[in-house]
C-alpha cells in the first residue's frame, strides 16, 4: 500500500513537471510560428504593395485615357519588375490588360477586387490554391504542398478622387507556404526534442524530489512495526531537509518516550511483585502453620499491613505521576504561606528525627506567601525533608532555609549525609532510581518521590534541582514564583 502511495506521488510529480514543460514548450512553438508567419506574410505585402502602389499611380491615367497600347506597354514592364501576372480591370471589374493575355475582356470576381471596386478598402491581399480554388485559411496555414499557392494582391486605380479601376498582381506563393512548412516541421522537431529532454529531466526531478519522501515512508513503515530506532538521511539543504530534521527530531522524541515507558512498566511491575511477594510468603506461613506461636503470628500480620501499605503508596504515586504525564493534574491554586507548610511538615517529622537523634534547623527568612496549590507543595517539603532526614546518619544535621529572591520563593534542604556520586546526579529525578536500592528499601521509599516533587514545581512554574559531592551531604534546592491571587 505504502509502495503503491509513493509510485503514484513519482507518476504524479512527473505528470505534472511534463505538463507545466510540455504546455509552455508547446505555446512557444506556436507563438513562434505564429511570429514567423506574420513577418513572412508582412513581408511580401509590404513589397507587393509598394511595387503595385507605384503601379497603380501610372496605369490611372492611361486607363482613363483609354490608352490600350501604352497601358499594355507598362504592364507588361511592371509584371518583369514584380515578377508576376498582373490584371488591370476597370470600374465594371472587366478585365483591360492582362500581362499573360489570357483573361482580357473576362470578368474577375475574387473578394480583394469587389472590396476595392466597392470602396471598402484601397488595397488587399490573400492567398488561394490553384487546385482547389479555396483561399488559404487564416494567415497562411496551409499544409498540403501538391497545390500550387497563388497570391493576389489588389491596388485601388484612382484618377480625379475617383476609383475607376483596380490593378491585380498574381505572384508563385509556393516557396512562401513552403518556407512556412519548413519553420512548421523545424518548431515540430524542435518541441518534440524539448518534450523528450523534458521527461527525461523529469524522471530525474521527480526521482531527485521523491527520493527523500520514499525514505521518509520506509522509516515510518518501520516505526510502525515499532522501530523506534530509525532515522531518515538529512539529504541536500531547504525545506527538505529541515523535514528530515524535524522528522528526526520526533523520532528521537518517540524513542526516549517508549524506552521511558517500557522502563517505567518494568521497574512499575518490579515494585509492585515485591511487596507482594513479601506478603504471599508471610501468609502462606500463616496459612500452613496453624501452630504459630501468637507473638509471630502478631509479628507477620504487622510486617504484611506495612507491605499493604507501602504497595498503597506506590500506586497512589504512580498515578499522580500518571497525571501529570497526561496532562489532567490540576493545581488548586489558594492563598497560602510556604512558610507555614514548612513548618507544618517539619513537625510532622519530629519522631523520626528524634529516633535518629537528628539535629533540624529551620531558618525562615520570608513567610513566601503565594497562590498555589497547598497540598502538592507540602507533597514537594515532606518527600525533599523525609528524604534528608532518612538519609542521614545518626547525630546529623539537616537545615531548612526558606528565603525570597527577586520574585522567587528560595527553599533549600541541606544535610550532612553520605551525599551523591556525581555519576548518580543526572539521575536524581529519575522514576524509581535510587543511589542506595538496599538502604531504600529498608527505609520504605519507592524511588518516585522526587520525581514527584519535580513534576509538582515544574506544574507551578518552578525548578528544583540538586547539588552533591558524596561524603559531604546534599542540597536540594527549590524555587517558587510568588504568584499573588
Amino acid at each position: 500500500m505504502t509502495t503503491k502511495w509513493f509510485v503514484s506521488i513519482r507518476w504524479k510529480v512527473l505528470l505534472a513537471f511534463f505538463l507545466i514543460i510540455g504546455l509552455s514548450t508547446f505555446i512557444m512553438a506556436q507563438t513562434m510560428t505564429r511570429l514567423m508567419s506574420d513577418y513572412m506574410i508582412d513581408q511580401r505585402v509590404r513589397s507587393d504593395r509598394a511595387g503595385l502602389e507605384k503601379w497603380a499611380v501610372q496605369a490611372a491615367p492611361l486607363l482613363f485615357a483609354a490608352d490600350t497600347d501604352t497601358l499594355s506597354v507598362r504592364m507588361a514592364e511592371a509584371g518583369r519588375e514584380m515578377n508576376g501576372r498582373l490584371l488591370l480591370l476597370d470600374r465594371d471589374g472587366k478585365v483591360q490588360t492582362d500581362t499573360f493575355h489570357e483573361a482580357n475582356g473576362t470578368r474577375v470576381n475574387v473578394p480583394e477586387v469587389a472590396d476595392i471596386l466597392s470602396g471598402a478598402a484601397s488595397v488587399g491581399h490573400a492567398v488561394y490554391s490553384l487546385s482547389t480554388g479555396d483561399k488559404a485559411p487564416g494567415r497562411l496555414n496551409a499544409t498540403n504542398m501538391t497545390d500550387e499557392w497563388v497570391s493576389y494582391s489588389t491596388a485601388s486605380l484612382v484618377y480625379a478622387s475617383d476609383v475607376i479601376g483596380v490593378i491585380l498582381m498574381v505572384s508563385s506563393a509556393r516557396e512562401m507556404v513552403k518556407s512556412m512548412n519548413t519553420v512548421r516541421e523545424n518548431m515540430a522537431v524542435i518541441y518534440a526534442a524539448v518534450v523528450l529532454v523534458a521527461l527525461l529531466a523529469g524522471m530525474v526531478f521527480a526521482r531527485v524530489i521523491t527520493k527523500p519522501i520514499g525514505e521518509l515512508t520506509g522509516v515510518i513503515r518501520q516505526m510502525s512495526k515499532g522501530t523506534f530506532s530509525a532515522r531518515v538521511p538529512e539529504h541536500g539543504s531547504g525545506e527538505i531537509r529541515q523535514l528530515a530534521s524535524a522528522f528526526n527530531s520526533m523520532s528521537e522524541k518517540l524513542e526516549t518516550l517508549d524506552q521511558s515507558r517500557n522502563q517505567f512498566v518494568s521497574n512499575a511491575s518490579h515494585e509492585l511483585k515485591t511487596p507482594l511477594a513479601t506478603m504471599k510468603i508471610m501468609i502462606e506461613s500463616l496459612i500452613y502453620q496453624p501452630e504459630m506461636e501468637q507473638e509471630l503470628r502478631t509479628e507477620f500480620l504487622t510486617d504484611v499491613n506495612l507491605e499493604i501499605d507501602r504497595l498503597s503508596r506506590i500506586v497512589s504515586e504512580l498515578l499522580t505521576l500518571v497525571h501529570a504525564d497526561s496532562h489532567s493534574m490540576k493545581l488548586d491554586r489558594e492563598k497560602m504561606s510556604l512558610s507555614a507548610v514548612v513548618k507544618e511538615i517539619a513537625h510532622s517529622i519530629e519522631p523520626l528525627v528524634e529516633q535518629k537523634k537528628l539535629t533540624l534547623s529551620l531558618k525562615l527568612e520570608d513567610s513566601a506567601d503565594m497562590f498555589a496549590d497547598r497540598e502538592k507543595l507540602k507533597q514537594v517539603v515532606y518527600n525533599i525533608l523525609d528524604n534528608a532526614v532518612k538519609y542521614t546518619q545518626e547525630g546529623g544535621r539537616v537545615d531548612v532555609v526558606l528565603d525570597r529572591v527577586g520574585r522567587d520563593a528560595l527553599l533549600t534542604v541541606t544535610d550532612n549525609g553520605p551525599g551523591i556520586p556525581r555519576e548518580s546526579l543526572p539521575h536524581v529525578f529519575d522514576r524509581f532510581y535510587r543511589v542506595d536500592r538496599a538502604r531504600s528499601r529498608e527505609s520504605g521509599g519507592t524511588g518516585l518521590g522526587l520525581s514527584i516533587a519535580q513534576q509538582i514545581v515544574t506544574l507551578h512554574g518552578g525548578a528544583i534541582r540538586v547539588d552533591s559531592e558524596e561524603g559531604k551531604g546534599a542540597t536540594f534546592t527549590v524555587e517558587l514564583p510568588l504568584h499573588k491571587g
